[in-house]
This record gives C-alpha cells, sequence and structure tokens, in this order.
C-alpha cells in the first residue's frame, strides 16, 4: 500500500489565502478558483458556521459566482448529488505521470492536507485570528477503488460529469480516482469507516507544520518517516539535507508547491498503523 500526501485547497497562491479553522475546530477547505468550472462558489454548501459564500466573500478577493474547482470532492452535502455519486479526486499531467510512476492504484490512500488559519466572526464578517498563525493541516482522505480514464472512458462516469476534470479534455493525462465505500485497512474492520471523507474538526495529530519554525513547508513528522536506511523516500525528497532528527520527531523541509508526495508502507511498515490512528483520532 501507497499513502500520498495531496497539497489541495486554498493557499497564498491559489486562492488568496488559507482555508478556516472555525472556533470549534471544525475545518472546510476552499476550493480553488477554476475559470472552466461550472460549480459556482455559490452553489457549494458550507457548515455549521458559515456558507461557502459569505467565506468567498469575507476571506478572499474571489466572487461567489466565481466558479471552484471542487477537487477532491469527498462530501455528498456539498451539491445536489446523483444517487450513484461516490467520493472522487482528479489528476492530470505530470502530477499523474508521477502517481504513475510511482504506482499510485487501487487501495492506495490519498491524504490531503492545505493550508489553514483559524477564523473568527467579528461585526459581520469572517477574519483570520491575528494571534493564530497558518499552518498546514491533513483534511481529508481517500482510498482508491477504481480509476477512471478521462482521455479514453466516459461512458460508466456520467454520475460524475460535473466535476471539473470533465472540461480538461486537452491534457495529456487525466484521470478520476473514485474511493471505495468503506476504508479497508488493517484495525479498522467492523467500524464502517467511509473510503473518503473529510476530518470533523482539527486536532493535534492532524498538524503537519512545525509551528516553532519561520515556514509553513517545515514539517514534524513520526521518526520512522526518516529515510535513513530504506530503500526508497517519500517522493520528491530524496536529498537528504532536507532531513532532520531530534529526540522524537523527525523534520521534513517540504519542496515548494508540491502536489503529490508518495509513501512506499511497504518499506515503511509503521505508516499502516500510523494511518489507522489518525482515523481514530
Amino acid at each position: 500500500m501507497k499513502i500520498v500526501f495531496s497539497r489541495k485547497g486554498f493557499d497564498s497562491s491559489s486562492g488568496g489565502g488559507p482555508s478556516p479553522i472555525f472556533p470549534d475546530g471544525q475545518m472546510l477547505s476552499l476550493p480553488i478558483p477554476d475559470k472552466s468550472s461550472r460549480i459556482p462558489y455559490k452553489d457549494i454548501s458550507g457548515n455549521s458556521w458559515a456558507s461557502v459564500e459569505e467565506l468567498i466573500s469575507d476571506l478572499t478577493d474571489c466572487r461567489p459566482s466565481y466558479g471552484a474547482h471542487l477537487d477532491p470532492d469527498l462530501e455528498r452535502s456539498r451539491l445536489p448529488r446523483e444517487k450513484s455519486w461516490r467520493p472522487l479526486f482528479g489528476q492530470v499531467d505530470s502530477a499523474q505521470s508521477h502517481l504513475e510512476n510511482h504506482g499510485v492504484g487501487a487501495g492506495d490512500v490519498f491524504l490531503f492536507f492545505g493550508l489553514f488559519r483559524a477564523v473568527e466572526r467579528v461585526s459581520g464578517r469572517w477574519n483570520y485570528l491575528r494571534n493564530q498563525r497558518q499552518k498546514h493541516v491533513i483534511f481529508g482522505w481517500l482510498q482508491i477503488d477504481e480509476m477512471i480514464d478521462l482521455r479514453r472512458q466516459h461512458a460508466d462516469a456520467s454520475w460524475a460529469d460535473y466535476h471539473p476534470h470533465f472540461s480538461l479534455n486537452a491534457r495529456s493525462k487525466n484521470v478520476l480516482y473514485v474511493a471505495k465505500r468503506i476504508l479497508e485497512l488493517p484495525g479498522l474492520a467492523g467500524c464502517n469507516v467511509s473510503g473518503a471523507g473529510t476530518f470533523p474538526r482539527f486536532v493535534p495529530d492532524l498538524q503537519l507544520t512545525d509551528m516553532n519554525a519561520h515556514l509553513v513547508s517545515r514539517w514534524l513528522l513520526p521518526r520512522w518517516f526518516h529515510p535513513d536506511g530504506h530503500k526508497s523516500v517519500l517522493s520528491y525528497h530524496g536529498d537528504l539535507s532536507r532531513w532532520q532528527l531530534n529526540e522524537h520527531e523527525a523534520i521534513l523541509s517540504t519542496v515548494g508547491r508540491g502536489q503529490e508526495f508518495v509513501l512506499d508502507c511497504d518499506d515503511y511498515p509503521e505508516a499502516v498503523a500510523w494511518l489507522v490512528n489518525l482515523m481514530k483520532s
């Protein structure tokens, strides 16, 4: 099995700022703007705190009428759905080639992370908390059941034709990853955890950023992530100068603007138990 750390949602380059963490810890990843998408922000549902329309108006320079790249699409409640709908995620071009080159396929798990920051509501508007820094946080997951190559297959995917990747057929590669109905991991048998979803609230186990560092891209990870003694390394991070160790953790300076970082669990057997504990947390 492989774990893929996949960077998604708003940040300073795509959308203009972090996605929100609400006062009770709820997180809501804001999809990046997409002129070709048929899904406007105003049509995407929010949560018990705010609508997406409010958040886009208050926290960003975008407008609720702008198209949104709703990808990954992990929750049924975000839009009206066909009965056959399943969570899915799309990838194209060189990023898709990277996944292919690492043999990513059925049974592997995407962990979606993005840039987040705490927010508060003041005088009827949402604002970022001044005394809270932004950070990389894992917000969702998807275990792959099947893959749909949109360059070749369409007939069996009519339920997904709303997805922004259906308008990207000019790309060299264009693949949709469809989620398993139930997450299949050792230690979760009988728990009926969905094959894809979002974590309901922020907890420290979901945080990647070392908050003692200046850069959000500096991560604190379990010590076993360090590549010393392993045949492989988290993809894009083969430069050992990016890795350090302290008494309890591995410290990683992640590459800029990376999209998918692949970890081979056969070479890092501790990863499966770590993933199960993340789901239980």
